[in-house]
């Protein structure tokens, strides 16, 4: 079964001309293509549904049936399988395909298949041979998707690995990256033709469940665990510079959270250069977003219930103005954050170092479990004790040590299946709820706090107060039931 191994990187228009000057291409001829593509699908798009792309590519005057099994991208690298074969336009001969279950299917709805979406563009192709043993396919692809009336530009460099590891593909790239702004892509031509064809605005992507084999190695389960995180990630990153919805920039912290988290829980395993280099950078990246994500919670959540409760204080309207100010900047920030090159640099070095990880031994990884989140556990009881009737800060401490206990019991939830991790963890999230709410509170008093004296009003300073008050009794009600439930995860 034909595997296709490449890294997708986008490239600004702008810096094409710096490629192709690039010392990696010097005295490398390239090839040049134009390739007309057709993707095909039912009515209903069922190979969508399926995670399968068909397409006709013309070649010249040639045709090429291509079947190819979308698998997910991160940090711009894709492994999938790919069939190719010359082929009449239409006449969908899939008998290349040597997986007998997807060959089925494909038979099944070859009657149904129509042109769904097309690409076109120019191909500059050369072969790198970074070292012996080791051949690149560099593609550098310019043109159009288009889906009826709609269209999107290709600009996009695809290095694919025709010879050698998959660390000489990173290699190549980093290269690459250290004097381009090339930013690795987890979107393929295909999945960016559906999205334009169906004409869906873009949602923002959440966390998904990560099942574990508990046969595996500890080091291969942090590098799914952790490449999950960077495909959450990925999946808001074009949200955030593209739309002012508050979920994408919320979500996207949400990722780097629970990879931070990953770091943590995996630390007495991980090579100490992992730790330190990345959780460093990750964190800068987490403080750029949290700037935007606190003015989004102060101008969507915590004020219009204050301006609605006092419509005429005019201290109030000010603040309005200001937050509004302040929430555009930031959100400028974070666009600017997520479009640098330092990001794309910190997705493509932190998805080369899980990839180059070791699986590391096969010992017992429920046991593993087991162990670190008994000891997250014990954390979280003696921060919930001291929380009790305490002050903000006391509060402070329990939401972070919550959040990571909560983390690392969805990073291994499938190996403790059952009702009593369920409640365990709707109990978590409840707690959090309310420390959150607690805490945007608290972050509302510090961003009032920079406000302009003209925006300052006692109506707004003790409305704040008010609302810390009634929810303290709430959530002390809220830490009580919690602790009082055994662990789900422990022996017997």
């Amino acid at each position: 079964m034909p595997i296709e191994t490449e890294i997708k990187l986008s490239l600004p228009a702008r810096s094409a001309g710096q490629l192709l000057r690039h010392p990696v291409l010097a005295g490398h001829a390239p090839q040049r293509q134009r390739l007309a593509n057709t993707y095909y699908d039912t009515a209903t798009l069922t190979l969508l549904a399926a995670r399968v792309a068909v397409r006709y590519r013309q070649r010249g005057w040639q045709y090429w049936l291509t079947v190819k099994c979308a698998a997910p991208a991160v940090g711009g690298l894709a492994q999938r399988n790919e069939w190719e074969t010359p082929g009449l336009p239409d006449s969908f001969d899939f008998s290349a395909v040597d997986d007998a279950g997807l060959r089925q299917q494909l038979e099944s709805v070859r009657a149904d298949l129509q042109p769904v979406f097309s690409t076109d563009f120019t191909r500059r192709l050369w072969i790198i041979e970074p070292r012996p043993g080791a051949r690149i396919e560099l593609a550098f692809d310019r043109g159009q998707i288009r889906a009826g009336e709609r269209q999107e530009a290709i600009c996009e460099v695809e290095l694919e690995l025709l010879e050698g590891t998959v660390a000489d593909l990173f290699a190549l790239a980093h290269t690459l990256q250290e004097t381009l702004p090339l930013h690795p892509e987890a979107a393929s031509k295909a999945e960016r033709g559906y999205r334009l064809f169906l004409g869906t605005p873009h949602k923002a992507t959440k966390s998904r469940a990560i099942a574990l084999d508990p046969d595996s190695g500890s080091l291969a389960a942090f590098r799914q665990v952790a490449l999950a995180c960077l495909e959450h990630l990925q999946g808001n990153e074009r949200g955030v510079r593209e739309s002012d919805a508050p979920e994408f920039v919320h979500q996207s912290r949400v990722a780097i959270r629970r990879l931070r988290s990953a770091l943590r829980v995996w630390r007495p395993l991980l090579p100490a250069d992992t730790l330190a280099a990345f959780d460093a950078r990750w964190r800068t990246l987490a403080i750029e977003l949290g700037e935007a994500r606190n003015w989004d919670v102060f101008v969507t959540e915590t004020l219009p219930p204050l301006l609605a409760r006092f419509p005429d204080c005019a201290a109030s309207a000010r603040l309005q103005r200001f937050a509004s100010q302040r929430r555009n900047a930031s959100r400028k920030a974070a666009r600017a954050a997520l479009s640098s090159p330092e990001y794309g640099r910190l997705l493509l070095d932190s998805t080369a170092a899980l990839i180059a990880l070791p699986d590391g031994e096969a010992s017992s990884l429920k046991a593993f479990a087991q162990d670190c989140l008994n000891k997250r556990a014990r954390s979280v009881g003696r921060l919930a004790t001291a929380a009790l009737g305490a002050d903000a800060p006391a509060r402070h401490r329990l939401r972070v040590g919550l959040k990571r206990l909560r983390y690392a019991v969805e990073f291994f939830a499938l190996l403790f299946p059952g009702r009593k991790l369920e409640r365990y963890l709707l109990s978590a999230a409840r707690l959090q709820d309310l420390l959150g709410h607690m805490n945007d509170l608290s972050v509302a008093n510090e961003l009032l706090a920079s406000a302009p004296a003209s925006a300052h009003s006692q109506i707004a300073s003790g409305w704040l107060a008010g609302r810390d008050e009634l929810m303290a009794r709430e959530i002390d009600d809220a830490i009580a039931a919690f602790v009082s439930q055994p662990p789900p995860w422990k022996k017997g």
